[in-house]
C-alpha cells in the first residue's frame, strides 16, 4: 500500500463494516489525488482514531527523517485547528485530533483541509493536501417529529401537500435515499424536486375523506439513507379532518426571488410575500410561515404571519453562504395550506479584512546570510469574493528585504541586500495587506526579526601606540596602564583577551605582565633608569570569535628617572693612599684660579643637578669654591704665614628631592717658581664686571617691561570703563629667560675606569642661568682656542712637575678639553 496514501491502513483502524468496494473506491482517489504540483494529498475517511497514521512524510518527501528533527519540521494548519501532527521521529503524519467532516466542510461536496510542512535551516515548505472522505457516521433526523395537517373533507384527490425533509450531514449514498410511510387507505407519499436539486417529500391524497368516518389520522414517516449499515429517521404526521372549505389560499408566484446585502441590519425587509382566498371569514383568513429550513438559514430570516413581510432576523454573511432557498407555506383559517419556493440571493459587500497569518517566521537571521535567504512564510486572504478577495502585499522600502508570492495566497519575506548586525541588529517589518474592494480594506501585522552576530569586525585599539611613564625602582606588580580594545560585534564574538606579542626581542616580553581579561599591564621586575630609559612591546587584542580576529599596538615605556645615584668625583682622582697635588705660584693674587672639581651624576634633570662648597679646609678664609662650577679660587693673597700644603675637602651635592652627595678632596701645595697667568686673573674680573654688566642691562629691562606693563594695564581699565566691554590680556613668551641646553657637550669622553660618565641623550643637566660665563665649558666650539692659549702655560707646568714628582704615574689632558682626565 502506497505510503503517501495510507488510507486503507487507516481505515482498517476503524471498527467500522465498509465493503471492499469502499476500499477500491478510496485507493482509486489516492491514483488521482496523490502527490503533484509540489504538494502531497492524502485521502482518508472522517472519525479515525487519534494517533492514527496518515501516511509517511520523510518517505513522500524523499527526506531522511533524522532530517525532519535537525531541521525543525513541523505542520501548520490553514483557517483551521491543528488536526494532525508530525512524528519527526519517524517522518509518520498522525491524526491529533477528532476530524469530522460534517463539522468541517457541512455539506459540501468535498472537504478539503490544507496544511504547511516547514522545515528551518534552510526555510523551506511543502503543502499537505487532506482530503477528507465521507463515512455514514450520521441518522436522518426530522426537524420536527409531529407534523399536524388539517384537511377539509371536501379536499380534491391528488392534492398535495410538501413535507419536511429529513436531514441527514452525510454525503452521497450515505445521505437519505428514501422516504417510505406506513401503511394507510387515504395517502400516498411521492418526491418532489426543488430548483437547487435537492428532493422533498409529498403528502398526495389517493381517497376521499370522510370526517364522519375518521376525523384523525395518524401516518408514519421513515427517512431512510443509502450507507452500510442503513440508519434511518422517523416523524409522525397527525392529520385532523375539517368541515368543508372550499378554497385554497394562491400564492401570486410560485417562486418569489429576492437579494439582500450582507450584514444588513435585522429587521430589513427583504420581500412581501402575496396570497389570496376567495372564501370570506375565518377560511379566508391566511397565516405565513417557513417551512424546509436548512442549518445555515435557520434564524436568519423571519415571516411576518399576517403580512407576509420577509426580514432580516440574524446576521447574514455572504461568505457562510451565498443564496438560501425556503419554502413558504400559506393556510386559511380552515386548515387550507398552499406552497412556494422563496430564493434569497446575498450580496457580496467587502466587509472582510485581509487576513495574515505567520506560518513560519526565522526570528533570527545571520548578518552573513546570503542575499535571497527567505526569513518568513505569511499566508495572506481575504474571505470576500471577486475585486474585494484580491490582495496585495507590502512592505516598507527602507528595509533591507523584500516580499513576493510564487504560490496563491503565499507570499516570502526574503533578504534583498547583505546585513549588518553593526549598523542594525533589528528590524521591525510591518507587512500590511489590502484588497481591491471600494472602499479597500487593509490589515498589517508587524515581523520582528534579529539579525544575529557573525565574527566580521577584529578588536580595534583606541590609539595604535601608547606611551606611558614609571618611575625606576618601583616594586614588581605595579600597574603600568590600561589597555582597552573595543570590538563591534556581540557576545563571544567580542569577548576580548590581551596577551603580550613574543617578538624576536623574548627579554622585553617579560619586562611586562597583562591582565588577560582587563588589559591591565603590571610590572615583573625593577627598572634601573641608568640601565634602559626605554623599552617598547606589543600588545594583542584577540576577540572570541571562530575564526578569531586579532590586532595589535605598540606600547612605549618610559622609565623616568629618580635620585638613586650620589655624584661621582673625576677629578681630582680619589685614589686610596695618593692624591693629586694642585701647585699654585706663592705670588697668586686674590680670585686666582687654582683648580677646579669635576664631578658628575648618572641620573638626569634636576637630580644632575651638583652643587660645590668647602667643608673642610686648612685655612678657612684662603679658598672658595664657585657652587656651581666646582672651581677653586683664592679668597686673598698668600701671605709668610700661610702653610706651604693645603688640604680642601669639597661636597658634591645633587638637587634631588632626598639630595646624595660626595666629598672630593683637593691638594694644594704653593710654589714660588711658577709664574703667575695672568689670563687665569684677568678672566674672572672681566667675567665679574661683565656680570655686573649684565645684571645692570637685566634690571633696566625687567623695570622698562613692567612700566609698560602698568601702563597697558590702566589703559585697557580705563578702556574697559569707556567700553564697558571686556578683553583678554595675553602675554607673549617670547621675552623669557632660556636655559643652556646642556652641561656638558656631546664631545665629552669617559677615560675613567668607572663608566659612569653616560651620553649626553641620557640625561639633561641643568644650571643657572649666566653661569655658563664662569664655566669651563667642556668641548665648547666658541671659547675653546682662547681657553687652550690662556691655559697652555698652566697645563705644561703642571704636566712636568706631576712627571717629575711621579714617573711610574701616567697623566695626560683631556683631548678636546682643559681639564685633567687622569688614566
Amino acid at each position: 500500500m502506497s505510503t503517501a496514501h495510507p488510507f486503507a491502513k487507516a481505515w482498517c483502524m476503524m471498527d467500522l463494516n465498509i465493503s471492499f468496494k469502499w476500499r477500491i473506491y478510496f485507493f482509486v482517489c489516492a491514483l488521482m489525488f496523490g502527490v503533484s504540483c509540489g504538494e502531497i494529498r492524502y485521502v482518508l475517511p472522517e472519525e479515525m482514531k487519534r494517533g492514527s497514521v496518515i501516511g509517511n512524510v520523510a518517505l513522500d518527501l524523499g527526506l531522511q527523517a533524522s532530517e525532519l528533527q535537525a531541521r525543525r519540521a513541523r505542520v501548520v494548519a490553514e483557517r483551521t485547528s491543528q488536526l494532525c501532527e508530525l512524528d519527526a521521529a519517524s517522518g509518520n503524519l498522525l491524526i491529533s485530533q477528532r476530524i469530522d467532516r460534517e463539522e468541517l466542510c457541512a455539506q459540501a461536496n468535498s472537504c478539503i483541509l490544507q496544511f504547511q510542512l516547514l522545515l528551518e535551516d534552510p526555510l523551506q515548505a511543502f503543502s499537505l493536501v487532506l482530503d477528507i472522505a465521507d463515512i455514514n457516521d450520521n441518522s436522518p433526523v426530522f426537524a420536527t417529529g409531529n407534523v399536524k395537517l388539517d384537511l377539509v373533507e371536501s379536499t380534491v384527490l391528488g392534492r398535495r401537500f410538501p413535507l419536511e425533509s429529513a436531514h441527514d450531514p452525510d454525503l452521497g449514498t450515505n445521505s437519505i435515499r428514501e422516504y417510505k410511510l406506513s401503511h394507510n387507505d387515504h395517502f400516498a407519499l411521492e418526491m418532489s424536486t426543488q430548483i437547487n436539486g435537492n428532493t422533498y417529500p409529498e403528502l398526495v391524497l389517493k381517497r376521499q375523506l370522510d370526517r364522519e368516518a375518521k376525523a384523525e389520522h395518524v401516518l408514519e414517516i421513515n427517512g431512510i439513507d443509502g450507507g452500510k449499515p442503513v440508519r434511518s429517521g422517523t416523524a409522525f404526521i397527525h392529520i385532523h379532518v375539517l368541515d368543508a372549505n372550499d378554497n385554497v389560499p394562491v400564492f401570486s408566484q410560485t417562486v418569489y426571488k429576492a437579494s439582500v446585502p450582507e450584514n444588513s441590519v435585522i429587521g430589513t425587509l427583504i420581500t412581501t410575500l402575496n396570497a389570496t382566498d376567495l372564501d370570506e371569514g375565518v377560511y379566508g383568513e391566511i397565516t405565513y410561515s417557513l417551512s424546509h429550513l436548512s442549518d445555515k438559514t435557520g434564524g436568519l430570516v423571519e415571516v411576518s404571519p399576517l403580512t407576509g413581510e420577509v426580514r432580516v432576523a440574524g446576521v447574514i454573511d455572504y461568505e457562510e453562504e451565498s443564496s438560501h432557498e425556503l419554502g413558504v407555506q400559506a393556510k386559511d383559517g380552515g386548515g387550507q395550506a398552499s406552497h412556494c419556493k422563496l430564493v434569497i440571493d446575498v450580496i457580496d459587500l467587502n466587509d472582510n479584512e485581509p487576513v495574515i497569518e505567520i506560518k513560519s517566521a526565522s526570528a533570527n537571521v545571520a548578518e552573513d546570510a546570503k542575499v535571497g535567504t527567505m526569513v518568513a512564510l505569511i499566508n495572506i486572504y481575504d474571505m470576500d469574493t471577486g475585486s474585494s478577495g484580491r490582495v496585495t502585499c507590502s512592505i516598507p522600502d527602507n528595509v533591507p528585504f523584500k516580499i513576493f508570492s510564487e504560490v496563491k495566497n503565499y507570499y516570502m519575506l526574503v533578504t534583498d541586500e547583505v546585513l549588518d548586525r553593526e549598523l542594525q541588529s533589528e528590524y521591525n517589518i510591518t507587512v500590511t495587506a489590502t484588497d481591491s474592494g471600494s472602499p479597500s480594506l487593509s490589515s498589517a501585522k508587524v515581523i520582528t526579526i534579529l539579525v544575529n552576530d557573525v565574527n566580521d569586525n577584529p578588536p580595534t585599539f583606541t590609539h595604535s601606540q601608547y606611551n606611558v611613564n614609571i618611575l625606576e625602582n618601583q616594586p614588581m606588580g605595579t600597574l603600568v596602564m590600561k589597555l582597552e580594545a573595543q570590538d563591534s560585534d556581540d557576545g563571544t564574538n567580542a569577548k576580548i583577551l590581551y596577551h603580550i606579542s613574543k617578538d624576536a626581542n623574548s627579554e622585553v616580553s617579560s619586562f611586562l605582565t597583562i591582565n588577560p581579561d582587563t588589559g591591565e599591564l603590571f610590572t615583573s621586575r625593577l627598572f634601573d633608569y641608568e640601565q634602559s630609559a626605554h623599552f617598547q612591546m606589543k600588545v594583542a587584542a584577540r576577540d572570541g570569535g571562530d575564526p578569531a580576529f586579532s590586532t595589535t599596538c605598540t606600547v612605549n615605556v618610559f622609565i623616568q628617572d629618580q635620585n638613586d645615584n650620589a655624584p661621582v668625583i673625576l677629578y681630582p682622582v680619589q685614589t686610596s693612599g695618593f692624591i693629586a697635588e694642585d701647585v699654585v705660584p706663592i705670588e697668586a693674587p686674590k680670585g686666582y684660579l687654582i683648580t677646579k672639581v669635576v664631578a658628575v651624576d648618572p641620573d638626569s634633570g634636576h637630580n644632575a643637578w651638583l652643587s660645590y662648597r668647602i667643608i673642610k679646609a686648612t685655612r678657612s678664609n684662603l679658598f672658595m669654591a664657585d657652587l656651581h662650577t666646582g672651581e677653586i679660587r683664592t679668597l686673598r693673597t698668600f701671605t709668610d704665614e700661610d702653610e706651604t700644603k693645603h688640604t680642601i675637602v669639597v661636597l658634591v651635592t645633587d638637587n634631588g628631592r632626598e639630595s646624595l652627595s660626595a666629598t672630593a678632596t683637593v691638594s694644594i701645595r704653593l710654589s714660588d717658581g711658577l709664574p703667575v697667568l695672568s689670563e687665569l686673573y684677568e678672566f674672572v674680573e672681566e667675567t665679574k664686571d661683565n656680570a655686573d654688566d649684565n645684571l645692570t642691562l637685566y634690571l633696566i629691562i625687567a623695570l622698562s617691561t613692567v612700566s609698560f606693563l602698568f601702563i597697558l594695564l590702566i589703559t585697557g581699565v580705563f578702556y574697559f570703563n569707556l567700553c564697558r566691554r571686556s578683553y583678554v590680556y595675553r602675554s607673549n613668551t617670547s621675552n623669557l629667560p632660556v636655559f643652556p641646553t646642556t652641561y656638558c657637550t656631546s664631545t665629552l669622553n669617559d677615560f675613567s675606569r668607572y663608566g659612569t660618565l653616560l651620553r649626553d641623550d641620557r640625561y639633561d643637566p641643568f644650571m643657572t642661568t649666566g653661569s655658563w660665563r664662569g664655566d669651563f665649558r667642556f668641548g665648547s666650539n666658541t671659547d675653546t682656542d682662547t681657553l687652550k692659549k690662556r691655559s697652555a702655560a698652566y697645563q705644561k707646568n703642571t704636566l712636568r712637575r706631576l712627571s717629575a714628582e711621579r714617573p711610574s704615574l701616567k697623566v695626560r689632558a683631556g683631548p678636546t678639553h682643559p681639564c685633567y682626565v687622569i688614566k
